[in-house]
């Protein structure tokens, strides 16, 4: 017997209808830098979609499949074209801005973009790889920029304003199958070339609903989310889209994302909720310590790219801004869990244990652990194995190409369809997950295995340690050893013997580093990643900030 109930295509078009209409006076701002903010209302954001679609499809010949690339800030015209590709029939393509030419010349060869949107700040990024890039037909320049680095370009240049200026502020959108593709984004944490992985339009929108439940963001239309975390991650890691369901606000603040112009905005604005890296916060914690500002409006902190040291939530706390822990990736769009603590926990001491664990699995993302012998673990708080997950918004596969078949390397999806994360762990019995390393980063010493993550978070406990990373080094005796770096504070003065005496009273003597560096910067990945990921793991993987 199948239901009587009517079957509607869950699609982005659906987001972007409500958003205009039931939330229609509902605002994105994008922070300008003097002092002016730009602002939109959804309603706008609904009509400039239309007129981008009509553009792209009047006069750049995008048609339902086509890729259509990005390469921008967090703004409102990225907005726009969130909703106006995907809702034509086309696919959004985000590229990360601080890829290595290489890898970006590859992807959108690979995803055959045809127009790419970008940032005319950006043009100096984006210019010399023109020549490189055969598949792009038309550039389309958002804001000012230093048009003189396209002289001579092959493709044809486009002002953003003067392209959309007199179309139509409606369009008749197609009813799309919801299976079909709306975005893609990259991965580099495979093994050879980046991988693809599709979003579908029902994907995001089931991910949309799950990142306004109370157990996840659950934002409401009295909120305004300053949006951090690039579009090019994840879809930023599913706000705009979000945001449209629920009516939340946003502030976006373009290229200013330094620590002074977020507290400025921060206080200007007034948001309640903000989404970033660990760097970001630890960025702002010391401008606010040594510039206070007026920040009370912002309640909520969700935390993500890597896991949170106690330090920088403790400090938080005492500002009024909780921290919440998410944790996910670019397969998992990103949304894997959310780290609220259980009733029974709140106001206990148990609470701020919950709140550092990776985060409980919502209803749409199932986990399992797998042994090293492929044996299912129990969910017993202690049982560690690798994770694996699928759902509804978990990819089941990696982009072929054009004409390509899809991509499903072993190493990556299990023989059932599940998806690898390569992340190692423990479930609680009530699910709430905690990742203890990266199956490729645990550190084999003597036939013990050490955890890098809990000696980076212990490290990052100390006050003179900015940001940590361990990694196995080669040891003729044990086989691997622990190499530990560290980050230090302005005007610190530990050292390595005060560094190895303060992790002696965390860890076991064994555990302890015999190889240290001092380095101004962990080395950061430029991509975001399947194994750098969106939500959670140590510093080092921290990977688009």
């Amino acid at each position: 017997m199948l239901s009587t109930m009517q079957d509607v295509p869950l699609t982005v078009t659906r987001i972007l209808d409500h958003g205009t209409t039931v939330h229609g006076d509902a605002q994105v701002v994008t922070w300008t830098g003097d002092g002016a903010p730009q602002r939109r209302t959804f309603r706008d954001i609904g009509a400039r979609a239309a007129q981008l679609a009509h553009a792209l499809h009047d006069d750049l010949g995008i048609r339902e499949g086509d890729a259509t690339g990005t390469f921008m800030w967090n703004n409102a015209e990225h907005v726009e074209a969130y909703f106006a590709v995907p809702c034509m029939g086309a696919v959004l393509h985000t590229l990360n801005l601080r890829l290595p030419a290489d890898q970006l010349t590859w992807i959108v060869g690979h995803a055959a973009d045809r127009v790419i949107i970008v940032n005319g700040s950006l043009l100096g990024l984006i210019a010399p790889l023109l020549d490189r890039l055969p598949t792009v037909e038309h550039l389309v320049v958002s804001g000012p920029g230093d048009l003189s680095l396209l002289d001579g370009a092959r493709v044809r240049v486009h002002d953003y304003e003067e392209l959309i200026a007199g179309k139509p502020t409606s369009y008749d959108w197609p009813e799309l199958d919801e299976r079909r593709a709306a975005a893609m984004c990259y991965t580099s944490g495979t093994t050879g070339d980046p991988k693809g992985v599709v979003y579908s339009h029902r994907s995001i929108y089931l991910h949309s609903m799950q990142v306004n439940m109370t157990q996840s963001m659950g934002l409401t239309d009295a909120d305004l989310s300053l949006v951090v975390v690039p579009q090019f991650h994840v879809n930023a890691w599913g706000l705009p889209h979000a945001t449209f369901m629920t009516g939340v606000g946003m502030l976006m603040p373009d290229r200013f994302l330094q620590p002074a112009p977020l507290a400025e905005m921060i206080e200007s604005e007034r948001p309640t909720h903000a989404a970033a890296v660990p760097t970001i916060w630890q960025g702002l914690l010391a401008e606010l310590t040594a510039k206070p500002r007026d920040v009370a409006s912002l309640k909520q902190v969700t935390i993500g790219g890597s896991a949170c040291p106690p330090s920088l939530m403790e400090a938080f706390d005492r500002l009024g801004m909780r921290v919440c822990h998410a944790w996910g990736m670019t397969e998992t769009s990103p949304l894997g869990t959310v780290a609220r603590p259980p009733a029974h926990a709140i106001g206990t001491d148990a609470e701020f244990a919950y709140r550092l664990t990776q985060g409980r699995f919502p209803a749409g993302v199932e986990g399992r652990l797998v042994g090293p012998d492929g044996s299912r673990l129990p969910w017993d708080g202690e049982s560690a194995g690798e994770l694996e997950v699928r759902g509804p918004w978990i990819a089941g596969s990696y982009y072929g190409g054009v004409g390509g078949e899809a991509l499903r390397p072993e190493d990556k999806f299990s023989s059932d369809g599940w998806l690898k994360t390569g992340d190692v762990g423990v479930i609680s019995a009530d699910g709430f997950l905690t990742l203890t390393d990266r199956a490729k980063d645990v550190i084999k010493s003597g036939g013990e295995w050490i955890s890098s993550v809990e000696l980076e978070n212990a490290l990052m406990s100390h006050p003179d340690v900015a940001e940590a990373a361990v990694v196995a080094v080669p040891d003729t005796k044990w086989g691997e050893r622990p190499l530990a770096t560290v980050v230090l504070k302005e005007d610190a003065t530990a050292d390595y013997a005060a560094l190895r005496d303060f992790l002696a009273t965390r860890v076991a003597k064994w555990q302890l580093p015999e190889r240290w560096a001092i380095v101004p910067a962990v080395p950061r990945p430029a991509s975001a990643s399947s194994t750098r990921r969106c939500c959670a793991g140590s510093t080092r993987r921290a990977s688009w900030m």
